[in-house]
């Protein structure tokens, strides 16, 4: 027995050690981002946002480590975040839908389905959508837009609405004919 004891205690080199507990561990640190349910927000968009949490321990983590950085990014309604062990995070994004382009002091908007005001860049895949006129719209659209949409009204078929100070909208259709609604009923 002491002959063991004297073989490891002469072998032994605290040192060693040392080195291996230096080396650096990569078991449940942050690898892998994955983006699912995305289509107008880019993947690159949304890890470049989050590129502060790679590396770091899955376990510390928080959700709002990942939201916080993410509230500046066009569109996005909300996030659901996963941990996959032992190194991936998924992020499962849900988009506004963009629902018109609203004029407003001599610049373009688009407005989401959430009643947000976005920038309007020209872009191509925006460009049908319709176009809203009128001191006020975007406090009163939303509310116009839904309940066209639960009395089945062919929204696509629409180029433009306008708004009313008096609470009264007028659309005019894609083939020129304008509709007017009363400010009730």
């Amino acid at each position: 027995l002491l002959i063991i004891v004297l073989i490891f205690l002469s072998t032994y080199s605290p040192s060693g050690l040392n080195l291996i507990i230096q080396k650096d561990n990569t078991f449940l640190k942050i690898q892998k981002i994955e983006i699912v349910n995305n289509s107008l927000i880019k993947d690159s968009e949304i890890k470049e946002k989050l590129s502060t949490i790679y590396k770091k321990n899955i376990f510390s983590i928080k959700r709002r480590d990942i939201e916080d950085p993410l509230k500046e990014i066009d569109f996005l309604e909300k996030i659901e975040v996963k941990k996959k062990y032992p190194n991936t995070i998924i992020v499962e994004i849900f988009e506004t839908k963009p629902v018109a382009i609203l004029y407003k002091n001599k610049a373009r908007y688009l407005l989401d389905s959430s009643s947000n005001l976005i920038l309007f860049k020209n872009n191509k895949n925006f460009s049908k959508l319709p176009s809203i006129f009128g001191e006020g719209a975007k406090n009163h659209f939303m509310h116009f837009f839904s309940q066209l949409e639960n009395n089945n009204f062919p929204i696509t078929n629409v180029k433009k609405f306008y708004f009313f100070q008096i609470g009264r909208w007028d659309l005019q259709l894609a083939n020129d004919r304008l509709i007017k609604f009363p400010n009730s009923n």
